[in-house]
């Protein structure tokens, strides 16, 4: 997209309106919001549903099983982001990228809600994962469109929109997990699908007023030709998928396992063929080159964190249930409420990060130097939680080391997740915007990919030493990414 149609979608948009902000914020804010609340209620149940026993309402599936599920699951639904952001920037644009996608989501939570069997079940998660595809891309993009380049005020506005993000993941483990576990999963379920149903709600009605061309143009557009050519590779494309499921299934070629290797190898070279591909194509100028290059290492740190933040829904859920006392104070805790803790701990200190930024101004960090305290709070959070179980053994543990850890975890969120958000809208290629936000969200696809082969190494018996693993590589990696910022900076070409 060309400076003139950046600059005449900002004019569109009114300016004042949202805590000081462009009034699109507030629709893309609620639009998220709502499928937040969707996603990370369902997700607050989700792995529990897998592996209770059918008599409890589950399915009944292995522990292990289950956590490697949640992980690839995880790791699809944000690998389907290139999908959707490809289609935004060639074929639908971000405006009606972002509506198909809640649609299919709410489709997605209807299905989980209707008792069935684990077929349903897999239809559902297909159903979510192309929908968020969708959507979860493009509305951070259009976010990115409604301020100019220069404007102060967007890292600021960035994480006001990842708090509105947080607010929905907040309330939904303790509304959604509360209802699924102690009532009925589907009812949870169900619940998560009435969520999406009130964020389409929000987005259609508000979106023509609030935000004006922002989401109309399709920045690089297929030509008439492309588009049959398009058509015709994606028909083949569904015909070859279904024919190998078929054959290689009887044939005990495609298991479980060879299925969670071939997701860990995607996880890697999707995100590596985007690099090049962006890097060598002739759409992409000599600065925009440099700052791909500049791009790559924080990606790196980006798949380090969401390594360990997203073990949240699984090994630490898992921890919450098995490991964990569920009592304290006098209250019964269910084991989805701790999911609520990672958004409630951003909401609470997303404001004064976002002050801290703008009161800072050209004073603050810089982009590297702000992953790099990201991934020492990532690594800190999983050296706090290997304490508890190395002192106590066998024992349950104390409610409150889980709850450090989350803090702690939170606040390496903040200080990477809304600053690479930003920093990805500022450093994409004119040609690539809404596919560069995707290969941002690559990285946790990345990341769950890669959690999906290491879950089955957690056991009571490597706890300490799986813990210590993973948090001092991020450790490791915090320090070397610090030392090399100057470079990196450099490399970004005047984008701070």
């Amino acid at each position: 997209m060309t400076g003139e149609k950046k600059q005449k979608i900002v004019d569109s948009v009114p300016q004042k309106g949202f805590f000081g902000h462009p009034k699109g914020l507030f629709t893309l804010f609620f639009t998220e919001f709502w499928e937040r609340f969707s996603y990370y209620g369902m997700r607050a149940i989700l792995v529990f549903y897998m592996y209770y026993e059918v008599s409890s309402g589950g399915l009944g599936l292995p522990e292990s099983t289950a956590l490697a599920i949640m992980s690839i699951y995880g790791s699809l639904v944000y690998m389907s982001g290139i999908i959707g952001g490809w289609l935004a920037d060639r074929v639908l644009g971000t405006s009606r990228a972002l509506l198909y996608g809640g649609i299919l989501i709410m489709f997605g939570h209807i299905a989980l809600a209707i008792p069935g069997s684990i077929t349903l079940f897999f239809v559902s998660m297909v159903l979510i994962v192309l929908g968020t595809g969708l959507l979860k891309p493009n509305v951070s993009t259009m976010v990115g469109e409604i301020y100019s380049e220069k404007d102060q005020r967007r890292d600021a506005g960035f994480s006001i929109f990842y708090m509105g993000i947080n607010l929905g993941g907040f309330l939904a483990p303790l509304i959604v997990g509360t209802l699924g576990t102690e009532v009925n999963f589907h009812l949870g379920f169900g619940i998560a699908a009435v969520g999406m149903f009130c964020g389409l709600m929000v987005y259609i009605f508000t979106r023509k007023k609030n935000l004006g061309l922002a989401g109309n143009y399709v920045g690089n557009p297929l030509s008439a030709e492309e588009m049959k050519k398009f058509t015709k590779w994606m028909v083949l494309a569904a015909i070859v998928v279904i024919v190998l499921i078929a054959f290689t299934i009887p044939m005990g070629l495609l298991t479980f396992d060879t299925f969670i290797g071939l997701i860990g190898v995607l996880g890697i070279l999707i995100p590596t063929i985007y690099f090049v591909v962006m890097y060598r194509s002739p759409k992409t100028t000599t600065v925009e080159r440099s700052r791909i290059i500049a791009y790559i290492p924080l990606f790196i740190a980006s798949v380090m964190f969401w390594a360990i933040q997203e073990q949240g829904s699984t090994i630490l859920a898992n921890y919450a249930d098995q490991r964990t006392q569920l009592q304290f104070a006098g209250i019964d805790i269910s084991p989805a409420w701790f999911q609520s803790l990672n958004p409630l701990f951003i909401i609470f200190l997303a404001p004064a990060f976002a002050w801290l930024w703008v009161k800072l101004g050209d004073r603050q960090p810089s982009v590297p130097k702000k992953f790099s305290l990201g991934l020492l709070f990532a690594g800190l959070s999983f050296i706090v939680i290997l304490v508890p179980g190395a002192l106590s053994g066998d024992a349950l543990v104390n409610p409150l080391w889980l709850v450090l850890s989350y803090f702690i975890v939170v606040l390496g969120e903040l200080c990477l997740s809304p600053v690479g958000l930003s920093a990805t809208t500022k450093l994409a290629p004119a040609a690539f915007s809404a596919q560069t936000m995707s290969l941002w969200f690559l990285s946790n696809a990345a990341a769950q990919a890669i959690n999906a082969q290491i879950v089955k190494f957690y056991t009571d018996e490597t706890e300490t030493l799986y813990f210590g693993i993973i948090g001092g590589s991020a450790l490791v990696l915090s320090l070397l990414l610090f030392l090399l910022s100057p470079v990196i900076q450099k490399k970004m070409q005047g984008v701070k």
